[in-house]
């Protein structure tokens, strides 16, 4: 099959990366000049419910019609979409995003930019290709999430860009983002370099605010200098983030790392700068985000357990081993061991995450995997086996494994003074 006798252009992400020298993930194409009947009748397969989107029968590569789509309500789904065979190339880059994403390649390889999408990359710009971009929520989220892609190689947000961006917050406009999307853009600005730019591009217009208020508040909160030398709690979110990074944490322990403080957004001002209470507060504001933006399961466990316990894990080496036996437990360490682990980096990234102690050493999470070790060893089997059950089989195992982790404690606390 020859798709190129139609007008087939390579276009958006695999034109700006390739620019870039960055690898082409995935390639998408517009056709220009064609009905779906006649990309139908070639074999291709159609998957688009709001647009004229086919796969191609043999790459699986998605081709979509050139069109055009015209504001018709408030939100994501308010649009009202023209794709016919004299819809032109010019016509369908222009309403895109991002002057960067506005680029094509014709079959032979011809660099089309009409918006001067090449300059921008040169320069490091990330602007909006027309005032049509205020007519799309969801390209706030877009914006934030490039510039957490590409803020490492010096790009930022353009003035005009960013003044359109706090336009649509004033006018409501971000206010019709619906949870599903609004989660799914942030999932991936977590996975990108410098994740932080997600949140400071938000807070930058504003949009912040308006979809992640929780963090938001969390600006301005200042927290003992003794502890945290960059005063700020928000400031200290988005350096914990950066050390998350840094200890190449997943997606899902980025996200406790993000939500791990926001407790201290609700102490009442008088109560400044200490924080009292802070993680079961945060605890709970996590759960109502979470339910809000209809956030994985597996987010959510950590997000809470992180909140609720990471005071725990940096006074590890002062607690007795019955609250160390009770962290664990809370924690539901034994029995999902992974989790426990993604804590422990959460944990590790928040007290790294402080002005001047990027490097520090941080013990407690090597102490807080032997004392689960410890635990661990202890099985319930060989107790069942000895004919123990129900309250007595529990009380028995709980002892062993106090004694476990006592133990183990003692040997941690030895070969520390024997280093020092």
């Amino acid at each position: 099959m020859n798709v190129n006798t139609m007008e087939t252009y390579l276009v958006g992400g695999a034109v700006r990366d390739g620019l870039l020298g960055l690898p082409v993930k995935e390639r998408d194409w517009v056709v220009v000049g064609a009905t779906p009947a006649e990309l139908l009748a070639r074999g291709f397969h159609s998957v688009g419910k709001e647009f004229p989107v086919f796969l191609h029968p043999q790459t699986r590569e998605e081709y979509a019609l050139a069109r055009t789509e015209r504001k018709t309500a408030p939100g994501y789904y308010g649009f009202n979409v023209h794709a016919e065979p004299t819809v032109t190339l010019e016509d369908d880059l222009r309403r895109r995003d991002l002057t960067i994403n506005a680029m094509a390649r014709d079959a032979e390889g011809r660099l089309i930019d009409p918006y001067h999408g090449c300059r921008d990359l040169e320069d490091r710009w990330l602007r909006h290709v027309s005032p049509a971009f205020a007519e799309d929520p969801v390209r706030i989220l877009r914006l934030a999430r490039f510039n957490a892609r590409y803020a490492a190689l010096g790009f930022r947000v353009a003035p005009e860009t960013l003044e359109l961006m706090r336009g649509m917050v004033a006018s409501g406009e971000v206010d019709s983002l619906v949870p599903e999307r609004v989660w799914a853009e942030t999932v991936r600005a977590l996975g990108e370099s410098q994740p932080r730019q997600f949140i400071e591009t938000l807070r930058a217009c504003g949009a912040l605010a308006r979809i992640f208020p929780e963090i938001d508040r969390l600006f301005g909160v200042p927290q003992p200098a003794a502890h945290h030398p960059e005063i700020d709690t928000g400031t200290h979110t988005l350096l914990a983030l950066d050390q998350a990074v840094r200890l190449n944490t997943d997606v899902v322990t980025r996200f406790a790392v993000l939500v791990h403080d926001l407790g201290k957004g609700e102490t009442p001002a008088a109560e400044w700068p200490r924080h009292l209470g802070h993680e079961q507060r945060g605890a709970d504001l996590v759960r109502v985000l979470c339910q809000r933006l209809r956030v994985p399961n597996m987010y959510r466990e950590l997000g809470v357990l992180t909140a609720r316990y990471h005071t725990y894990c940096h006074r590890a080496l002062e607690l007795r081993p019955k609250t160390l036996l009770k962290t664990l437990q809370g924690l539901d360490a034994l029995r999902k061991p992974q989790r426990f682990e993604q804590f422990l980096l959460a944990c590790e990234a928040d007290a790294r995450g402080r002005l001047g102690l990027e490097n520090r050493d941080y013990r407690q999470a090597d102490f807080m995997r032997q004392i689960y070790r410890a635990a661990a060893d202890i099985r319930a089997r060989p107790l069942v086996d000895q004919g123990l059950t129900g309250l007595a089989l529990a009380e028995v195992l709980q002892q062993e494994r106090l004694a476990a982790i006592t133990t183990a404690k003692q040997t941690f606390e030895g070969a520390t003074r024997a280093l020092s």
